[in-house]
């Protein structure tokens, strides 16, 4: 099949979460035999620059460089009306006339959508059959949001959130297909009561990749991944360092934390000051940092969709200690592949007894990574997506 793929991020290389799921479809797209012709964007020359290594896994591709300033302008400026302003940052008229040629040009089979910010580009092509990823109900999370900024700020997240959502349920209908990540996802969308048809397929993770390496581990350490110019990220780390560390170091004092990501703002890098805090910045990998903790956390208060920190972790065999609600994207059942947590004494309970019992450790361990191996395939999440696909356009014909 041809098949048009347009994504808000562009997937590649793909070394964050909004790069990695597109990234693996289009591989394995190509793999399979078919065409895929790409359109995303790139935010920046350096990002931009990058991109190229995406022609070893695509027919073809084109890229819509925009300017920050100009697409921050464009957010404010739709602010008081009814569309969202995030629709306004993902557009970019260069990408928009690239995507109308190929349009004109090519006789596509598909037309496939991940994420409902860039659906404004192709929403009312009718005579192909298309696919919206949504990946994440992106208004579900602006409207958590607003549980976590201060007056008036707050205002401006539920007013974003409730444009987002009634954006989803216009998109849905327009196009044959709607998928998400998860079961949660995928009952916001079912919710809406707006879309054809529904489905969803998990996010995988690199099991080869990311794998135990054997060496020895450090008792006394646990870890974080994660951006750190991303306020759910930054938000946890506060909170975690405030009133869980602590607790932890009350009763094992030579705890050490690190946290491992890039970008990590003025508030985060601060946190060196506590005692056993460690913040890299960017790193090269982030594995070897991972790999000699007992533990990783994932204390998010503010979660949607899947948490590929977490796969990572599990398929690294480093036991996983996570919030309730960002266990809600894993595929996997607590207290038997992994733990949760939702209080500080709670994280602070389960992660000490994971420093403190090497037998615990190496249960949780082996557990996470044969659950990945089994439930967070790409192979797996991948065949699945193609199953979807066919059935899509053998139901149009």
């Amino acid at each position: 099949m041809k098949i048009l793929y347009i994504c808000h991020r562009f997937p590649f290389p793909p070394k964050r979460g909004g790069k990695i799921r597109p990234f693996n479809m289009i591989k394995y797209l190509t793999e399979q035999g078919h065409q895929v012709w790409v359109a995303s964007l790139a935010r920046s020359q350096q990002e931009y620059d990058e991109c190229a290594g995406i022609a070893d896994y695509c027919h073809q591709y084109t890229i819509g460089l925009i300017n920050e300033s100009v697409q921050w302008a464009r957010m404010i400026a739709y602010l008081p009306i009814p569309t969202p302003s995030s629709l306004a940052y993902f557009y970019n008229r260069q990408l928009k006339k690239q995507i109308n040629s190929w349009l004109e040009t090519e006789n596509f089979d598909l037309i496939f959508v991940h994420c409902s910010s860039v659906a404004q580009y192709v929403e009312n092509v009718k005579h192909i059959p298309k696919i919206l990823d949504y990946g994440d109900m992106d208004s579900q999370k602006w409207l958590t949001y607003r549980g976590f900024k201060p007056f008036p700020l707050n205002l401006g997240y539920w007013w974003e959130g409730m444009k987002m959502e009634y954006s989803e349920k216009k998109l849905a209908p327009r196009f044959d297909l709607t998928t998400c990540t998860t079961k949660a996802e995928l009952s916001t969308l079912r919710s809406y009561g707006t879309a054809i048809r529904t489905d969803w397929f998990p996010n995988g993770v690199d099991a080869d990749f990311f794998q135990p390496d054997g060496t020895a581990y450090d008792p006394l350490s646990i870890s974080f991944i994660g951006r750190m110019d991303y306020f759910p990220n930054q938000q946890c780390m506060l909170e975690f360092c405030q009133h869980t560390l602590p607790l932890i170091q009350q009763k094992i004092p030579e705890t050490e934390l690190y946290i491992v990501g890039a970008e990590p703002s003025r508030e985060i890098k601060a946190l060196e000051r506590i005692k056993g805090v460690h913040v890299t910045g960017s790193v090269k990998d982030v594995r070897p940092y991972i790999l000699k903790t007992a533990a990783m956390i994932a204390p998010l208060n503010i979660a949607r969709g899947t948490q590929n920190k977490i796969l990572e972790a599990m398929a690294m065999g480093v036991p996983v200690v996570s919030s309730s609600l960002a266990a809600d994207g894993i595929d996997a059942v607590s207290g038997e592949h992994f733990l949760t947590a939702d209080t500080p004494a709670e994280y602070a309970e389960k992660l000490i007894s994971l420093m403190e019992s090497a037998s615990l450790r190496d249960k949780y361990a082996k557990a996470g990574r044969e659950r990945m191996l089994s439930n967070h395939s790409w192979h797996e999440s991948m065949s699945k997506m193609e199953s979807l696909i066919l059935n899509c356009v053998k139901n149009r014909k």
